[in-house]
């Protein structure tokens, strides 16, 4: 569970999100503004963000703030190992993903995901689950999100691409048994995640998870 202090600064946030996009007078906005700088610096003394940054991506913000959407494509081959593709972020390994784009529907986010990440054609089969990202070993960071995580299965004859050198994002793409898993990017997958893959792989009728 994340600490205290991360829930009520991300409240600060949205009421100053929120205000600003609905002023009253002048010393609201003010007011609004100093909540939102005060968030900030709270977010950027804790997470993986300078009170800058954080700021930065506050600022970005318009509308009613509301949680990130991340989906993730899990592939399990007939070995029972998963595809992992390694983030060049920060060196380490993660279920093929992203935040979902405007316009697309979920599983348009994820199969889309999965083509640009492992270069791989597959579909969607199955949600395995909706998780709140703060409830399971995640570490803070500025926004809200929950992970939607599918359990997807290759085209007829479709196979993940080699590593395209100069790839912005990817650096590595593998099959790893469960037992023996690299250095997971906490960030986007963790080992729990990994297991309730492998899991919905091998009993379908599970139901799906949801926080």
């Amino acid at each position: 569970m994340e600490a205290r202090w991360l829930g009520w600064a991300r409240r600060m946030m949205s009421i100053a999100q929120n205000g600003l996009g609905h002023p009253g007078d002048p010393y609201d906005k003010e007011r609004f503004t100093q909540l939102q700088k005060l968030a900030a610096e709270i977010l950027g003394a804790h997470t993986d963000a300078d009170a800058g940054s954080a700021k930065e991506r506050l600022a970005m913000e318009r509308g009613y703030l509301t949680p990130k959407v991340d989906v993730r494509g899990a592939v399990v081959d007939g070995s029972g190992r998963v595809l992992l593709v390694r983030e060049r972020a920060d060196g380490a390994w993660t279920l093929p993903g992203g935040w979902a784009d405007p316009g697309d529907t979920p599983r348009e986010a994820v199969e889309r995901e999965l083509r640009e990440e492992a270069g791989l054609a597959a579909r969607a089969v199955k949600l395995i689950g909706v998780y709140d990202r703060r409830l399971h070993g995640h570490p803070p960071t500025v926004f809200d999100a929950y992970k939607l995580v599918f359990l997807c299965a290759p085209e007829a004859g479709a196979t993940p691409r080699a590593v395209i050198e100069g790839d912005l994002e990817i650096t590595g793409i593998d099959w790893f048994s469960v037992d023996a898993l690299p250095q997971l990017s906490i960030t986007r997958t963790t080992p729990w995640m990994i297991d309730r893959v492998v899991e919905h792989q091998r009993d379908p009728t599970l139901s799906t998870d949801f926080d």
